[in-house]
């Protein structure tokens, strides 16, 4: 079988290449001429330059694929217009390029827990109304969307994932900064579950929505069934790197948002992105984002198998050895 994946010099994009050829799929890559391949190194895959905006270059790379992995995307960018080019226009490019195919291609495309937005006392299912809370949630909102509109011409599967962990993460470092300086964060109020899952596993997960029967024109969260809290999460890290008494910080709503406030004025004063910004602080402050594994396992028989406090153990691990801390 012969697999594009966009995105595939990225932290996701990487492991899932190294997935599909483990399992003997034909992999070809669509980058752009400025990535950086360092994680694809060694890795004998097919390149095609090109860039999910420019229909032609998706055309191209997407000739005689049988599935199309699209996890090409921004996560940050201060215009909402980047994330509708990026994230809404390059999903378009690669279902419209499919459905021109003789034999349109599955595409699998990277959903987000941030297209349903914050959970409340209990796990969000996939039939939960979209409730974005920012503009990367409705960008992944919109290209959901897409996929149904080019239903009746392109099979597709989504695959909504929450945060991920593993080796060579950066969504997390921030807070195994944190603790390696001697601190563990306390958000005051009731506990706020999170829905993580390691990288190993959520590639496994979206190579199985690739070729399963029960995944065509189907959404799934790929997701552990477990939860950590932020406290539990940095109580890890420090467990791991296992050096020096930590110093708890309760903080109070009020106060991360005000620090928040802080930290984008010294942003926008500065050109410098800094860890801590509005996005993140409500984020960190919502009921929680907790999704449920549940349709995965019962239609697919996927269940992630690497428990939540190894995944965070082996990434605190892989920042020590390579010098990230």
């Amino acid at each position: 079988m012969l697999a594009l994946v966009t995105g595939a010099s990225g932290f996701i994009g990487a492991q899932l290449v190294r997935t599909l050829l483990a399992r003997g799929d034909r992999v070809r890559v669509l980058v752009r001429q400025s990535s950086n391949l360092r994680l694809l190194e060694g890795v004998a895959v097919e390149t095609a330059l090109g860039d999910v905006t420019e229909p032609q270059s998706v055309a191209g790379a997407l000739e005689g694929a049988e599935v199309v992995y699209h996890l090409a995307g921004i996560r940050r960018t201060p215009s909402s217009a980047d994330f509708a080019r990026v994230n809404v226009e390059g999903t378009r490019n690669v279902l419209e390029a499919a459905s021109r195919q003789p034999r349109p291609p599955r595409v699998v495309l990277a959903g987000s827990l941030s297209a349903t937005g914050p959970s409340s006392d209990r796990p969000l299912t996939e039939d939960a109304p979209f409730r974005p809370v920012e503009p990367y949630g409705q960008s992944k909102v919109e290209a959901e969307r897409l996929c149904v509109a080019y239903g009746d011409k392109v099979p597709y599967a989504v695959g909504r994932a929450p945060r991920v962990l593993g080796p060579g993460d950066r969504e997390n470092l921030p807070f195994v900064k944190l603790v390696n300086r001697g601190f563990i964060l306390e958000l005051t109020g009731a506990p706020r579950p999170l829905s993580f899952i390691d990288v190993d596993d959520v590639a496994q997960g979206f190579a199985v929505l690739g070729v399963h029967p029960a995944a065509e024109r189907e959404v799934f969260f790929i997701t552990s069934p477990q939860t950590l809290t932020l406290t539990r999460l940095q109580e890890i890290i420090a467990q791991t790197l296992g050096k020096g008494r930590r110093i708890r910080v309760p903080v109070a709503p009020r106060a991360l948002r005000g620090a928040a406030w802080a930290a984008d004025h010294v942003s926008r004063l500065t050109g410098r992105h800094l860890p801590l910004n509005h996005k993140l602080s409500e984020q960190l402050l919502a009921p929680g984002w907790w999704c449920s594994d549940e349709k995965a396992r019962a239609r697919l028989g996927f269940a992630a198998q690497m428990k939540l406090e190894e995944s965070m153990a082996r990434s605190v691990r892989w920042y020590v050895e390579h010098g990230w801390l």
